[in-house]
């Protein structure tokens, strides 16, 4: 029997509902907020404002891609899912090391020291304070995704080390693994690093791939049984060609409908409606499936998409110990 972590409860997949797979519904003071300001968004009153529009065009879960050390706010994430009826998978794992002090634990930690810190998180639960205090508080709620992060174009010996403790959290407790290609590059050689390691690769979503329009590229990636989650597609510009509606087209020609996912990465205040930005939460469900239906991607396409996909990439492994 497998599961979807939320952070409210274990669920099963078939609960899960229409899934945004990728998205930053909380992020408190921190790293990357001290580089990106416009990243604050630490107000759970804003964000159930913003995610009721998008729940009742039936937006039913979130994942929260925001790992360990970047400003996670596990008590808001619970208290947004609860109050909003909204499934939220949180994350354990690491970010890039740009959005971390010289001297952060990471920094040389070994793997296995690393997976440790990631075990616990999907074990026991998330620190109240995002592991940022001195001492640990462990909370009620888990981690149901390993998000890792990878440079570009190739993968540094950090990222390698993250990459393998990934791997290990994967082997230990059967946490589903979430990865961050900069640029949308270098995918092929993450999924070579956990591959290698044992994870099969339909335990793997790789996210921004669709800043990369080759078909090629996203053809090699989907053959090994991978996930990809696109959230370019609201980015590209007002009369350039939409890449992200490009790639599902032809992903789903060649046969890869069963592999694809959605997201916003909508991590700034300038994108949520609510602060005064667009698209808003909305954009998925609302404009860009319409747009999806107006290039030939049906309702049973979108479904897949939305939900049946995020049902299975977002389970348990069966196996492990959890």
């Amino acid at each position: 029997m497998t599961f979807v972590r939320t952070v409210l409860g274990d669920v099963e997949p078939a609960d899960l509902g229409p899934t945004y797979a990728h998205e930053h519904i909380q992020i408190g003071p921190g790293g990357i907020v001290d580089q990106h300001p416009d990243m604050l968004l630490d107000d759970p009153e804003q964000a159930i404002a913003e995610l009721e529009p998008a729940r009742s065009l039936g937006l039913a879960a979130v994942v929260d891609a925001l790992p360990s050390g970047g400003g996670r706010r596990i008590g808001a994430l619970a208290e947004i899912s609860r109050r909003s009826g909204i499934h939220v998978v949180a994350s354990t794992g690491l970010h890039l090391a740009r959005y971390y002090a010289a001297d952060h634990w990471s920094a040389t930690a070994p793997a296995e020291a690393i997976a440790g810190h990631f075990c616990a998180d999907v074990r026991e639960g998330i620190d109240e304070r995002d592991d940022l205090g001195p001492d640990t508080a462990r909370t009620p709620h888990r981690a149901g995704v390993v998000k890792v992060a990878g440079g570009a174009p190739r993968l540094s010996d950090r990222d390698r080390r993250v990459f393998e403790a990934a791997t290990a959290t994967h082997r230990e407790t059967g946490a589903p693994i979430l990865t961050h290609c900069s640029d949308g590059l270098a995918a092929l050689e993450q999924l070579e690093i956990l591959a290698g390691h044992g994870v099969d690769p339909g335990h793997v979503i790789l996210s921004h791939t669709d800043k990369v329009v080759e078909r090629g590229y996203h053809r090699d990636i989907l053959s090994t049984g991978a996930f990809v989650e696109y959230d370019q597609a609201f980015r590209w510009r007002v009369g350039q060609d939409n890449g992200t509606l490009r790639l599902l087209g032809w992903m789903l020609e060649d046969g890869f409908g069963d592999r694809l996912m959605l997201g916003l990465d909508a991590a700034r205040q300038g994108y949520w409606t609510t602060y005064g930005g667009s698209p808003g939460m909305t954009f998925l469900l609302g404009a860009f499936a319409a747009a999806m239906r107006g290039h030939g991607i049906d309702d049973e396409a979108q479904r897949a998409i939305f939900v049946g996909n995020p049902a299975r990439a977002f389970r348990f492994a069966a196996q492990q110990r959890v």
